[in-house]
């Protein structure tokens, strides 16, 4: 991380482009992007297709700084190369975009209403990794089913344990308590939710410095004290199954933060589209989406 990369996260306008689609998710958005299962036979050729995707969309024209601030990445993204370069190094030196790192391992089973993050016995050996390929974040996923206390305050408990150590080994880590968006107290575990992570903030050392993303909330402008607080980098907010439309939206009224979409992002593109045709869909997300972060 340097300052640069640090006040563009901070002050600049866009939004974080989400590309970290990890196996368990890959076979659905190669199935959106055109490509069934019946087109790979294991997983090196899975993940050689998803990569394909993703390097047409990262070398498209539309996948800009003019509209995109960062880009989140699988693991295996990062240890490949894009027109000869590690991914991170295309995306911050050809593209001006800051990469990030997806770190968690997926999520236990629902225990308190909430689903924890596995553990993470190898994440220092995965950070120095990270660090040797200049990724400037990182984000990490817990999930949120149900407003139950206990539960989510074991949620934030363990976000920021890790968080700590990640922000400690020189990156911004994105904390992601994600509520499901169809949640019955989805308003209720937001309200939890708040009242954890600004307690947290408050005993967290002065000069460590995160980002959250979060579903878009029931009240509009619920975030507001959260994006205020000196720790924090920025907030910015996950579709969580909207449609684009939707989602874009919902955020354009929650002023102050950003998208961090990922299948909304890249709803529309396809495999057999022209390389023209590519390029419009990708630049017509890429602006309805900034346009909803800039509010």
């Amino acid at each position: 991380m340097n300052d640069i990369q640090l006040q563009r996260m901070h002050t600049g306008k866009g939004f974080i482009a989400a590309l970290d689609q990890s196996g368990g998710s890959t076979p659905k958005a190669l199935k959106l992007y055109g490509i069934g299962e019946d087109a790979y036979h294991n997983e090196e050729e899975m993940f050689d297709l998803v990569h394909q995707m993703r390097t047409r969309i990262i070398t498209s024209p539309a996948f800009s700084s003019e509209y995109i601030l960062a880009a989140i990445l699988f693991e295996m993204t990062m240890d490949r190369k894009i027109e000869g370069k590690f991914t991170a190094d295309y995306l911050w030196e050809e593209k001006g975009i800051l990469p990030i790192l997806k770190v968690d391992k997926g999520l236990v089973e629902e225990q308190n209403g909430v689903q924890l993050m596995k553990p993470m016995p190898a994440l220092d050996d995965l950070l120095a990794r990270a660090k040797e390929k200049h990724i400037f974040g990182t984000k990490m996923r817990s999930v949120i089913n149900r407003a139950n206390e206990q539960g989510i305050k074991d949620v934030v408990a363990q976000q920021f344990e890790i968080a700590v150590k990640i922000a400690k080994a020189g990156f911004v880590p994105i904390i992601e308590p994600e509520v499901d968006i169809f949640s019955e107290d989805k308003a209720k575990s937001e309200e939890i939710l708040l009242r954890e992570i600004m307690a947290q903030l408050a005993v967290l050392e002065p000069d460590l410095k995160v980002m959250f993303k979060v579903s878009i909330p029931t009240v509009n402008g619920f975030y507001g004290e959260l994006q205020k607080d000196p720790h924090v980098v920025r907030v910015v907010a996950l579709s969580g199954g909207f449609s684009r439309k939707e989602a874009c939206e919902k955020l354009a009224r929650n002023p102050g933060m950003i998208a961090s979409f990922s299948r909304a992002f890249t709803e529309g593109l396809s495999v057999g589209q022209s390389d023209a045709e590519f390029n419009k869909t990708l630049h017509d997300s890429a602006k309805e989406i900034y346009d909803a972060s800039v509010v």
